[in-house]
């Protein structure tokens, strides 16, 4: 197969070309724009066309021509006909993907024909939008590192497209190339020639990395000193924004086992000396429920209570007896159509990019009209519970009226179906008396540690039945966590002690190397709150069994590859923290934080520099005798004028190096060719074809 005559020059620009485009492809694949069969098609179809450059088996431009007009009509069928009418969840992406698979068949056409500079330019172009294609659809890290990797060979394309232009355009020297017959002589100029040649390659790649770590410098602060005029970027990955069930105005039973069994992430919180908070049990709330029908837990009201972003984004909620009673959490949520969101108990302030934000009477809250791609917030929660003692000493009355933690009538906490089975009541109160419970908080104790003990965890649809309550109860004995909250609250409303039901999630697993827990679907959960109306509190039980409660399952986790799984989740919520969910918020924290190092960096210059002074006076001191005062500052004029010698010698070392590397330099290469080194390359080329010689 007879090639044409190319260049090194030639070679190696193809080879950055051919690098660009599958860095472009990875990108698009990486961020799930793109499916493996069209990669690996893309991969034959380069490899396929490398083998074939220059060469006659390259399709014609008018074959090319005829290739990019029927794209169009491909990419029509493409999206309304093949993929157009999908109902699938992933119907939303049928035209992503018909991009996708427009701009490769582009790609796999330019590849094939006899290139020009303009088809080159034109392939380039669609390699860029496949990119910014991909960005849109994700920005992860793996991302960015294919980002990164496409930059760079974008620029070492640009310097070697610039470079054969400039080679093209260079004026013909007047002087005359004089070929001797001693052929050993211009084999050795021609290899010294291909030698330098490759020189220049190494070093054009030094260049654009050079170039490129230079792009990055600059960029990088920009990123983070722009002002943020909206909320951040927001990307939706792994199919868009998702919703749980369990966490709207109903909750069936069986919702929250359902959400249970899929392992996918859903948050990461941060919490503020997360060794101590570990201890108290945290739960991330979501929506308190009060009605019951026997099948399905409602909402009674909707949210109807609205607070507005103040100063930095700081929304007030409530009050706190002390602030050393506050528990700081930073949440990062995963897309979500849900308008909930999750704290701590007894939230008393947020810190977040929300317009607004809405409290029900049961204290959940809401963000309507928030983005459904990745959001942040902080909120400061009062963690800390009544002593038990407290409680245990609570009349249990009931105000007639509404009270700060009470916002709704306490008849609502007290409901009871009509039709429910009398022996749920029955059991409720032997268990109490069977522990001996004289008040409201023994009471629930009790109940809570009998489901603990004697009833067993499983994610398994069990209980059913037009009564499964009592199915679950008194034959069944086992379940999930919203088969234990509702039993544990409907026994408690038997007995006249008011109880809703929470749905929220656990605590997670506690990532040492982020500092952060990682809470997914399975930490799902529900459990129930007490009212004890002496001390205007919402205490939380958890009546499910230790199995459906795994802890900090993170800690247990061995190996290298347990490591390496942290480490990687610690570098995800870097970079979703300071990246992907990047907003005013976290602007101010990080200048804030870089004014404290700062602060601190000079205050501890000016002690060491008044450290060092002190301690050359004492010095001088101790070897004249006296204050000498007049000597501190000799000794400094000292130092200064052995400072200035110094640098004066090494300048001027670096000066005569620098002027015998150039000696060198010129002794070394001929001054008598005064041509360009591109132009009189191409000139010895020819001039070696004549004498019959083909490189």
């Amino acid at each position: 197969m007879k090639r044409a005559l190319t260049t090194p020059l030639d070679d190696y620009l193809r080879a950055s070309s051919y690098a660009m485009i599958a860095c472009a492809a990875a990108a698009l694949l990486i961020t799930g724009g793109g499916e493996t069969w069209l990669a690996a098609a893309l991969v034959v179809v380069m490899i396929a066309a490398w083998k074939l450059e220059g060469t006659k088996w390259q399709l014609s431009e008018r074959a090319g021509l005829v290739g990019l007009l029927l794209s169009l009509p491909l990419f029509y069928v493409d999206w309304k006909v093949l993929e157009g009418f999908d109902l699938s969840e992933q119907a939303g992406t049928t035209g992503v993907n018909a991009l996708a698979h427009l701009t490769v068949f582009l790609c796999c056409v330019k590849l094939l024909q006899v290139k020009s500079d303009r088809d080159w330019l034109f392939i380039y172009l669609v390699t860029f939008f496949q990119v910014l294609l991909a960005a849109g659809l994700s920005i992860s890290p793996l991302f960015v590192a294919a980002l990164c990797l496409y930059v760079f060979c974008s620029l070492l394309t640009v310097l070697c497209f610039e470079i054969r232009k400039a080679s093209r355009r260079a004026p013909a020297s007047e002087t005359r190339l004089l070929i001797a017959h001693e052929r050993e002589s211009v084999k050795s100029f021609s290899r010294r020639g291909a030698q330098r040649k490759a020189f220049r390659s190494s070093r054009l790649s030094l260049a654009a990395l050079c170039l490129f770590v230079l792009i990055f410098a600059l960029a990088l602060p920009i990123f983070f000193v722009t002002p943020r005029l909206g909320d951040g970027p927001r990307a939706a990955a792994d199919g868009g924004a998702r919703n749980y069930v369990g966490f709207s105005e109903t909750m069936k039973l069986g919702d929250i086992g359902k959400l249970q069994q899929v392992d996918q992430l859903v948050m990461r919180v941060r919490v503020d000396e997360p060794d101590v908070e570990r201890n108290r049990n945290l739960r991330w709330r979501g929506v308190a429920l009060d009605s019951f029908d026997g099948l399905t837990w409602k909402r009674s009201d909707r949210p109807n209570e609205s607070f507005s972003g103040g100063e930095r984004g700081f929304i007030q909620l409530g009050t706190t007896e002390d602030l050393e009673r506050l528990t700081t959490q930073t949440f990062f949520i995963e897309p979500t159509n849900m308008p909930v969101l999750f704290v701590a108990p007894r939230a008393v302030a947020l810190q977040g990019s929300f317009p607004s934000v809405s409290r029900g009477k049961d204290d959940a809250l809401t963000a309507f009209g928030r983005s459904q791609g990745r959001i942040s917030y902080r909120a400061y929660s009062d963690t800390i519970e009544p002593a038990p003692d407290v409680l245990r000493a609570d009349p249990y009355r009931y105000p007639r009226n509404e009270t700060r933690h009470l916002r709704a009538p306490i008849t609502r906490y007290l409901q009871l179906t009509e039709d429910l089975d009398p022996r749920v009541k029955n059991l409720a109160g032997e268990i109490i008396k069977g522990n001996g419970g004289r008040n409201a908080y023994d009471a629930a104790r009790a109940i809570e540690s009998y489901f603990n003990n004697e009833y067993n965890y499983t994610l398994e649809m069990r209980a059913g039945g037009t009564d499964p309550l009592a199915d679950f109860l008194f034959r069944v004995r086992a379940g999930h966590c919203e088969y234990f909250s509702t039993a544990m609250t409907i026994m408690l409303r038997t007995q006249g002690i008011a109880a809703r039901v929470v749905n929220g999630f656990q605590t997670g697993e506690y990532n040492d190397v982020a500092d952060a827990y990682v809470v997914k679907q399975h930490h799902a959960h529900s459990w129930v709150e007490v009212y004890f109306p002496m001390a205007d509190a919402w205490v939380s039980f958890d009546p499910t069994p230790a199995a459906g409660r795994p802890g900090d399952a993170a800690a247990t986790e061995g190996g290298i590859n347990a490591r390496l799984n942290k480490y990687a989740e610690a570098l995800d919520l870097f970079w979703i923290q300071y990246v992907v969910a990047y907003d005013r918020q976290e602007q101010r924290s990080l200048a804030n934080s870089l004014r404290n190092q700062l602060s601190s960096y000079t205050q501890t210059l000016a002690q060491a520099t008044t450290s060092l002074v002190a301690n050359l006076r004492a010095q001088w001191e101790g070897r004249r005798g006296g204050t000498g005062e007049s000597g501190v500052g000799l000794w400094i004029s000292a130092l200064l004028a052995l400072t200035v010698v110094a640098a004066i010698l090494l300048v001027s070392t670096r000066r005569l190096k620098l002027k015998s590397l150039k000696r060198e330099a010129e002794v070394a290469s001929p001054t008598a060719i005064k041509v360009p080194a591109i132009s009189f390359y191409s000139r010895m080329v020819e001039a070696l074809k004549r004498q019959g010689m083909q490189r």
